[in-house]
């Protein structure tokens, strides 16, 4: 065969990264940056291991079943064959949905912004609502509140996860809670170039990591403060006339009186309750920087931003982000060139499942306590989930991978949840401590040997014009098969092929993509992918106003108002801190927050030699006074306490950090036996799961996010090392 280079894209987070693989006779030998694809200027770590991954001796290779109970130590996985198992799941499900409805069934996924998933996405939520269930759990609560569903009670659309900041026009970049660096390398290496020609750079975020060395001003926030230094910012603008009064006039309900006082005035009210001195006290960033941040952000605009999961886990997640979308608004940067703007996209058919929904159908969990957060839009969060199952509203599960009791608070609720089941399939690359509470487990391609559509890359203009279908680069290993061909096999099963194309995938994507008037053959003839020619037009909202109850950008959300909810935004201090919690300050007087790592996909990977080697351990980034008054020094073992309990990692010194605030890092759990260092367990003593010791409450009344970002803590030195693999 010899050796070829293909054009390509890495789907293993949401930068989708395009690239050119080095293929041999077969086999997959590296993955290299692609110039030429607008998302392809660089390509991480992680990428560049994909074939660490895809040869990995830890591969799932065929389908398993337990035979033994839930609480064994051996699950006594038994093979068998593919039609056993899709069967084996099918008539369950059926069995679910005829004994307590099909509500009694729930359908699970990683978070397509962090993982592959994002492949089959969307069919996965057209199989979850043809099947009859509003019961689909993906960590929205977790990582995509705060971009897509949050905003919409301000814009009445997605502020910035679809309406994307414009990097290669903007005149001020605002980057609150992400870290591009690790997060989506795309942005990041076009936030470098924006800089060199002279953009400006501000960064919120409590460590100085990645971009924040290079900005033009690093606001070090207290972690679970954002929202008192959102409303600073803004006081400071308002009081300053620094705000697009024309914007605001025509644009927004600032005009709208209520209780006798206009909306514009109640906001520069409850604004000016932060004057930068008190939030300066607050959430520790300086007065005199907050004016300075404030200052740049008019001047320098237009303003284009971005925010991710720092923001989307703390108990008062959604009234940071309305703080933060209000402060946006004020700039009038939204759809103008150099904002954030809606790109034109590719015409294409919805494959959602959308046409299944109906007002008959059940609420999803959750919605009955909080009836505008994920459950609204048929996501379930973690701690419904749980609940539900463990109270026998939800009795079965399919799981798409997604690592559930290490991924969310608390693992021994979620251990305990899992156990519950009357069943649980899940389908995997590896066998997690999740998979191994499963009773049957389906092992799934990597991306690199699956065929995807993806219409339109989320980035810019040019990037949205793209259509690619990314080929099968080698053979899958073993019997492994993409999410999608399991997606669609079950779903012929349970008697939906009429709604499947009847389990024919190359025709469910020849209906995708009808209306674009590209043809499947032609795109499999080009791997490099087909461009549709498309004209950003900006200010899209002067045709009909923006999609909320006013028609315009809503400073005073009358939806929140109607349900009980504070309609201005507010700042509440976490519930789980020194301050708010003074009975738990003696013992726990540090706030800790967690951080992405820049080696790993959340929780996997790290059984990856090629990944390893750069992170060994788990960390704790800690500052040098705080580890000296405590007999910490660089790389000792320490153990990280809360109220839930302790799990051990390495200390790592930042002088970056404000002394008061540690940082850990969630996911450990694999052992990389050709390095020869160890895995943790997930539950009880040695363990270095985050997880286990961080509570799934109290959670954001109206998202039900959990507190993963701001809690207390101690940390001690240990005087055990970590057990060797």
């Amino acid at each position: 065969m010899g050796r070829d280079s293909v054009s390509t894209f890495c789907p293993l987070c949401v930068s989708r990264c395009g690239a050119r693989a080095e293929v041999s006779d077969g086999t997959l030998l590296a993955l290299h940056p692609d110039p030429s694809h607008p998302t392809g200027k660089a390509i991480c770590l992680k990428g560049k291991a994909a074939p660490d991954i895809v040869y990995h001796a830890s591969r799932l290779l065929h389908p398993l079943r337990r035979t033994t109970p839930k609480d064994a130590a051996d699950p006594g996985w038994e093979r068998i064959t593919w039609d056993e198992a899709l069967d084996a799941v099918a008539d369950r499900l059926v069995g679910a949905a005829a004994t307590d409805g099909p509500e009694s069934v729930a359908f699970s996924s990683s978070s397509p912004s962090t993982s592959a998933i994002s492949d089959a996405v969307d069919w996965i939520q057209r199989l979850t609502r043809a099947f009859g269930t509003p019961n689909y759990s993906s960590y929205m609560e977790l990582c995509g509140w705060g971009r897509y569903l949050a905003p919409l009670y301000t814009f009445g659309a997605s502020v910035p996860g679809v309406y994307l900041p414009d990097l290669d026009n903007a005149g001020c970049i605002l980057f609150w809670g992400y870290n591009p660096s690790v997060a989506r390398l795309a942005h990041a290496t076009s936030t470098v170039d924006a800089v060199r020609r002279g953009a400006k750079l501000i960064v919120v975020d409590p460590r100085k990591a990645g971009l924040a060395s290079r900005a033009d001003h690093w606001l070090r926030v207290r972690p679970g403060t954002d929202a008192a230094l959102a409303l600073s910012l803004a006081h400071v603008m308002i009081e300053n006339g620094w705000y697009d009064a024309d914007f605001v006039r025509d644009w927004t309900n600032a005009a709208d009186v209520v209780d006798g006082e206009t909306v514009w005035d109640l906001l520069a009210s409850r604004s000016a309750e932060f004057p930068p001195d008190r939030a300066e006290a607050i959430t520790g960033v300086p007065a005199t920087d907050i004016v300075a941040a404030a200052r740049t952000i008019w001047e320098a605009r237009p303003v284009a931003f971005y925010t991710w999961s720092g923001l989307e886990q703390h108990s008062g997640t959604t009234q940071t982000i309305r703080a933060i979308n209000v402060l946006y608004a004020l700039t009038g940067s939204l759809d103008v060139p150099g904002g954030n703007v809606l790109f034109e996209a590719v015409p294409s058919n919805p494959v959602d499942g959308r046409e299944f929904l109906s007002n008959a159908r059940p609420p999803a969990v959750g919605a009955d306590r909080r009836p505008l957060g994920p459950a609204r839009f048929e996501f379930v969060t973690g701690e419904d989930l749980y609940t539900a199952i463990l109270d026998r509203r939800i009795t079965t599960l399919v799981g798409f991978g997604g690592n559930m009791v290490m991924a969310h608070a608390d693992s021994r609720r979620g251990r305990e949840a899992l156990r519950s089941l009357d069943f649980f399939a899940q389908a995997d690359l590896f066998m997690t401590p999740t998979a191994e509470l499963a009773d049957i487990v389906l092992p799934v391609t990597t991306p690199f040997e699956a065929e995807a559509l993806k219409i339109g890359f989320e980035y810019s203009q040019e990037a949205q014009s793209l259509v690619q279908l990314r080929q099968p680069l080698v053979a899958p290993r073993g019997e492994a098969r993409s999410d999608l061909q399991i997606v669609f096999a079950l779903a012929t099963r349970l008697g939906l092929g009429d709604h499947f194309w009847n389990g024919d995938i190359d025709a469910a994507f020849r209906h995708q993509l009808a209306p674009s008037g590209i043809a499947l053959d032609d795109l499999r003839a080009h791997p490099e992918g087909m461009r549709v020619p498309l004209t950003t037009r900006y200010r899209k909202y002067t045709d009909s106003g923006f999609a909320t109850p006013s028609h315009k950008v809503e400073l005073y959300s009358a939806t929140l108002a109607a349900h009980g909810y504070e309609p201005l935004p507010a700042f509440e201090e976490p519930l789980i801190s020194p301050r708010s919690r003074p009975d738990l300050a003696d013992r726990y007087p540090l706030v800790l927050s967690c951080a992405k790592s820049l080696f790993f996909c959340e929780t996997q990977h790290r059984q990856v030699a090629a990944l390893r080697k750069s992170a060994p351990d788990p960390q704790l980034e800690i500052h040098p006074s705080t580890a000296e008054s405590r007999g910490i020094t660089a790389g000792d073992w320490v153990s990280l306490d809360t109220p839930g309990g302790s799990v051990r990692a390495r200390a790592k010194l930042n002088a970056s950090l404000d002394p008061q605030v540690v940082f850990a890092q969630h996911g450990w759990w694999q052992a990389c036996n050709e390095l020869g260092l160890p895995g943790y367990p997930p539950y009880g003593p040695d363990s270095a799961n985050l997880n286990l010791v961080l509570s799934q409450t109290p959670s954001d009344p109206i998202s039900g996010s959990s507190p993963m970002r701001a809690g207390v803590c101690d940390v001690s030195p240990m005087t055990a090392v970590a057990p060797r693999a």
